[in-house]
């Protein structure tokens, strides 16, 4: 018992030293994390081309540096339609607001004159006209933040300086790493905690490869969709909803949501083209959960849409946009260690009401 207590101690010491470390040094870990997450997504690829007599070094310096072009054309390419969409979207925020007030308030009103709540009515008129104003007001304030993100996000891609060293010296070192951390494993329980180990590798593959190449199918086919369709800011709904495909059912909803408030305004009472702003998400929903879904991430997470959502909330107000990085791995940890446990304690004597 004292050898286990012993353990407890040392291990909790441990997490919560590495806890504090990572939120002292929050603001300059992004280009670690990011190049960790690099490494790790293209690691799979880097030892094929290993196992074909292609040197690893070579191998990843290839695969990096096609991945970092590719990356850097899309933001080349992206970037400013995105930001002229998002540009015109808080210009016309007062217009859709007023047209959509104008499109609902004669519903509401007269659902409530058949209730027999003539003031009601009037009421609502005056709430809405007002709750308007200030959701213009608020949603402005809000977008505008984001454009002022955007530029910090575009200054911070001077992290593509530092995120590519990191990645190539992981990647290419990436077995070798992987050996001497279990070496360093407690001799007697290396062979449970290597099986740990394993089970969180399967899961983050599930997310950080799996979930990556949905988001970005999917922001593919919802950009393209919407565009074709027709639907102002198509590109920009579009590729929002896909990149949030990660948080369970999150960036379905709001595309969906911010899709149909916005094709209302533009289309009403074209119904045809209302109809196929539709038929987008209905086939994309369709595509990530029959096809996409199953074959890249499959039965692997294994995590509740809610422990995910919590995860991303409660790391992103702790560590910034580094804790955003860190919310799904450390939520699949987290998920794997738990279940560990559980299934120990299922096997304990304090469960079975046996003496040990």
């Amino acid at each position: 018992m004292n050898g286990n207590r012993q353990q407890i101690i040392f291990w909790t010491i441990g997490i919560g030293l590495l806890v504090a470390l990572l939120y002292l040094l929050r603001s300059m870990l992004a280009p670690f994390v990011a190049g960790f997450a690099v490494a790790y997504l293209l690691d799979p690829v880097t030892s094929k081309l290993e196992r074909r007599g292609v040197p690893r070094a070579v191998a990843s310096a290839a695969l990096l540096f096609g991945f970092f072009a590719l990356l850097v054309l899309a933001i080349v390419l992206l970037y400013p339609v995105v930001l002229s969409q998002v540009t015109n979207f808080v210009h016309r925020l007062p217009e859709l607001s007023q047209k959509v007030r104008l499109w609902l308030l004669p519903y509401i009103q007269a659902l409530l004159a058949d209730a027999g709540l003539h003031a009601g009515a009037e009421g609502v008129r005056q709430a809405m006209s007002g709750s308007a104003e200030k959701a213009v007001s608020i949603a402005g304030r809000v977008l505008g933040g984001f454009l002022g993100g955007s530029r910090a996000i575009v200054s911070g891609l001077s992290l593509l300086v530092i995120t590519p060293i990191v990645a190539f010296y992981l990647l290419r070192d990436y077995h070798r790493v992987v050996a001497h951390v279990e070496s360093w494993l407690p001799l007697e329980q290396a062979a449970t905690i290597r099986q740990q180990l394993h089970e969180i590798d399967r899961v983050l593959a599930g997310f950080l490869r799996g979930q990556a190449t949905v988001c970005l199918v999917l922001a593919i086919f919802y950009g393209l969709g919407l565009s074709l369709v027709g639907l102002d800011f198509g590109l920009l709904i579009g590729l929002a909803t896909g990149a949030l495909a990660f948080i369970p059912y999150v960036g379905m909803v709001l595309g969906l949501t911010t899709s149909a408030i916005v094709a209302v305004v533009e289309f009403w009472p074209d119904y045809p083209r209302l109809a196929l702003v539709a038929a987008v998400f209905v086939l994309g929903s369709l595509l990530e959960s029959g096809v996409i879904s199953p074959k890249l991430v499959g039965d692997r997470v294994g995590l509740h849409p809610v422990w995910v959502i919590f995860a991303l909330l409660a790391f992103a107000t702790l560590f910034g946009f580094v804790g955003v990085l860190l919310a799904l791995p450390v939520a699949a940890v987290i998920g794997v260690l738990a279940r560990f446990l559980l299934q120990r304690y299922l096997e304990s004597p304090y469960y079975l009401g046996r003496r040990p």
